[in-house]
């Protein structure tokens, strides 16, 4: 039975959220963590919003419509939606925002998303002007857009933040601050952030008022804490200062069987990235050596426990199937992301007479969260006991750290990780192609481009077709050791049973408070 607005005590119209990295940015353009993803999905919004099971609803779109041949889509839009500036939000909000995340000039790591509107090719390799993507306001309520071939996830992208509208006048107002605090942003969405000044570790999200659905927003206010130890964050917790706090594995052990314990799986795979302009790991029996040192199922049964799983390949479990089978199934090899003491260590002795030397020196990059360190800590344990001859040292830092010296190529081995977009394997194989924004280690293979390319060109109206494009590459990274493929992530968690509406989504936005309350 839904609960309304009236009949929620003022005192219960507040949620205490705790998490483990902080907020990276408000700019939709930029975004590229989960944490700042969610904060942007509640306090901004789209075309659609992500209901249960990922599905597309409406929220800035009322209606849509595609022609017959699947290349177009005309979004006709509320006319009662405002910004926090008290601006209308427009169908040239939508134009202004995606031609600035194409424009190379921006530098969105999330621009190849677009790839597939008319001409987003051609803009994000510079060949052509930015004002020539294929979007179109026609008319304050009518947004129109031009594909070049048909995109079988379409709509899943549409509740993706990258595909936010922003507000130009807000963009040129605040230019370079834009996006980098809570006062250098409007909002269009539920809430409203306050007190985030872009590196601190408190905000809340306040409900916005100007909001055009702020009836059916029953929370006034979610309070975020960050706090990287989950012994601190789970004091807090029990002490009532917290509605809900992530656990490490010990304490998910004790506590699993408690009513408040909850498991959030991710179509998230966190693996090992290599560094491939490193003479060390562009030599493949290095790499493979080090993927074959690791025992998976220690690392989620003894390391994790949290109900994190181990993996077959790059591609989560449960994303998506095909006449029945999991993709993750489809994936399998035997090859990348299985535990072989023996075949590691002849790969790693074959590797170092390769290389003409007797011993190894590598450095591994990781965040500072209690998790991250734990695992690190284990992964240098595993390679050190097991590859005669390598020592590891390890470095955690903050996130922002860490993915700034990914991006910059300043690392041996990271401990990195990926989070699907929206639920269709694309979203995990696209990453790896030898222009892609997210390939840091700069592993490059031709096949894998081509077969990247036909899923998502040639062969996109092609189901079968499609999906076999997809498998083939996934296990050719795996068969490649492009990465070594390590577990798929499951947060345990403590949520007040009184905690209720929450819409959590394995991919893409995870958390929609839009509907939360406190019984």
């Amino acid at each position: 039975m839904a609960v309304t607005t009236d009949n929620v005590q003022a005192s219960s119209k507040v949620l205490h959220w705790s998490e483990t990295a902080e907020m990276q940015t408000l700019d939709p353009s930029l975004v590229e963590d989960q944490v700042s993803s969610d904060i942007i999905a509640n306090s901004n919004e789209g075309l659609y919003r992500l209901g249960k099971n990922a599905k597309p609803e409406n929220a800035l779109a009322t209606s849509t419509k595609v022609s017959k041949d699947g290349l177009k889509y005309t979004f006709t839009l509320r006319k009662n939606a405002k910004w926090s500036n008290g601006d209308k939000v427009t169908a040239q909000d939508f134009v202004y925002s995606w031609r600035r995340t194409v424009n190379p000039k921006t530098a969105s790591a999330y621009s190849y998303l677009f790839e597939g509107i008319k001409n987003a090719d051609d803009i994000i390799n510079s060949k052509k002007s930015y004002k020539m993507l294929g979007v179109k306001a026609d008319g304050k309520y009518k947004l129109v857009v031009t594909l070049e071939k048909k995109i079988p996830y379409f709509k899943l992208l549409m509740g993706f933040t990258v595909f936010y509208p922003q507000n130009q006048k807000a963009v040129e107002k605040f230019g370079k601050k834009y996006g980098t605090a809570a006062k250098y942003m409007v909002y269009n969405g539920p809430f409203k952030v306050v007190g985030w000044t872009g590196s601190n570790l408190q905000w809340k999200l306040v409900k916005n008022q100007d909001y055009w659905d702020k009836k059916d927003v029953k929370l006034n206010k979610i309070t975020f804490q960050v706090t990287k130890s989950t012994t601190t964050s789970y004091n807090l917790y029990q002490s009532g200062k917290l509605d809900q706090t992530y656990l490490d594995a010990t304490q998910a052990r004790e506590l699993k069987n408690n009513k408040e314990f909850v498991a959030y799986h991710q179509a998230r795979t966190n693996y090992l990235e290599y560094n491939q302009t490193k003479k060390a790991l562009k030599n493949k029996k290095i790499r493979q050596a080090i993927a074959y040192a690791i025992n998976r199922k220690q690392l989620v049964n003894k390391v994790l426990g949290n109900g994190s799983m181990t993996v077959t390949g790059l591609v989560s479990k449960d994303l998506a199937s095909y006449n029945g089978t999991d993709f993750s199934k489809a994936q399998a090899t035997g090859t990348g992301a299985v535990y072989n003491l023996q075949k590691a260590k002849k790969l790693w002795k074959e590797g170092l007479k390769e290389l003409g030397v007797s011993k190894l020196s590598l450095s591994l990059l990781g965040d500072d969260d209690d998790v991250s360190k734990s695992v690190t800590t284990y992964l240098q344990s595993q390679l050190e006991q097991h590859l005669s001859g390598l020592s590891v040292s390890v470095s955690n830092v903050p996130k922002k750290t860490r993915i700034s010296k990914s991006q910059s190529g300043d690392f041996d081995l990271v401990l990195s990780g990926w989070a699907a977009d929206f639920s269709d394997p694309i979203s995990f194989v696209d990453m790896f192609t030898t222009n892609g924004s997210y390939n840091n280690g700069k592993w490059s293979n031709t096949t894998y481009d081509n077969l990247i390319a036909a899923a998502k060109g040639t062969d996109a109206s092609n189901e079968k077709a499609r999906w076999s494009d997809m498998v083939k590459a996934s296990q050719l990274l795996n068969n490649d050791q492009a990465i070594a493929p390590l577990y798929q992530l499951s947060q345990a968690a403590m949520l007040k049973s009184d905690v209720k509406g929450i819409i959590y989504n394995t991919a893409g936005v995870q958390f929609n408070w839009k509907n939360a309350y406190v019984k």
